[in-house]
Formats: C-alpha cells, sequence, structure tokens
C-alpha cells in the first residue's frame, strides 16, 4: 500500500496514476496529523511527501518520518512536479527498495550459511568418530546414522560441498 501526503488540488489524479503504476492501493493523507495516525494503523511499501508539508511542519514531520517503518520515504515537490514525475519518483524508489532487498536478503543468507558451516562440519564429523567407536550398540547405531545423514541434509540445503 502505498501513502500519499499532500495537500495539492491534484491528489485524487495523483493518487489514481500511482495506484495504476504500482498495482498498488493508494491512501491520501492531507496532513501530516493524518499522514502519522495511518502510519500508526497500516503497513505501507512507499510514504509519498509534499515537501511544502514537510518545510511548512518541522516537528509534525519528524513524527511521520519516525514512523514509517518498512516503507521507503518519497519527498516530492507537488508545486513543481506534474503526476508523471511524481510516479517516476516512485517507481524508482520501489525499484531501489527492491534491489536493497535482494542484496540484503543475500547477505543475510551467505552470513547464515558461513555461521553454520562450522557447526554442521563438526556434527558431520562427531557423527563419523561416533560411528566408529566399537561396541557401540545397534539402536546408538541406528540413531546416529539417522543424526548424521540429517546433518547431511542441512549441509545439502545450505549449498556446502564435501
Amino acid at each position: 500500500m502505498i501513502l500519499l501526503i499532500t495537500a495539492s488540488a491534484r491528489v485524487q489524479e495523483c493518487a489514481s496514476a500511482l495506484q495504476e503504476a504500482a498495482s498498488e492501493p493508494t491512501e491520501v493523507a492531507s496532513t501530516l496529523q493524518q499522514a502519522s495516525a495511518r502510519l500508526r494503523e497500516g503497513e505501507y511499501s512507499a510514504v509519498i511527501v509534499d515537501q511544502f508539508l514537510l518545510e511548512a511542519e518541522p516537528e509534525e514531520s519528524e513524527v511521520v518520518l519516525q514512523h514509517l517503518g518498512t516503507a521507503i520515504p518519497v519527498h516530492v515537490n507537488f508545486a513543481i512536479s506534474g503526476t508523471q514525475r511524481v510516479v517516476r519518483e516512485l517507481r524508482i524508489a520501489l525499484s531501489r527498495r527492491k534491489k536493497e532487498g535482494l542484496a540484503a536478503r543475500k547477505i543475510a543468507e551467505q552470513s547464515l550459511r558461513n555461521e553454520l558451516k562450522g557447526s554442521v562440519t563438526a556434527l558431520l564429523l562427531s557423527c563419523q568418530m561416533t560411528l566408529q567407536l566399537p561396541g557401540l550398540s545397534p539402536a546408538a547405531q541406528s540413531k546416529m546414522q539417522t543424526v548424521y545423514e540429517l546433518a547431511q541434509e542441512v549441509r545439502g540445503k545450505l549449498g556446502l560441498s564435501e
């Protein structure tokens, strides 16, 4: 969902264009107070803010910015920007957000993989050593073999080589 914050007379035209361009519902707030209330109630992918409102009410602007959550802010001067420019700015911001999200996900996956690599290797070695112990009961050997196979499965899912 997108939140459009402006007191511009063209707000409905702009909201419709944004909704069509982003294929997401667009809500409108004509004041920063209304925007703060909506941000506390819902989750937004982007928040488009009229720079005039930010400059006119700096304290309330800070409140709005504190409640953005995961929404990407897009600052636009509606006095000089047409609807198409606002749509273009939104598309650029959403594209940047998507790229940043993918990069962050890749970094998190690699970090998790690196963290677990040592533990999985240690688990596999411990299982192998235990399975080679003389006098290991058949029941214990069966359980240890199951643990070993599960550790191998985890290693495979992590994309780790032998």
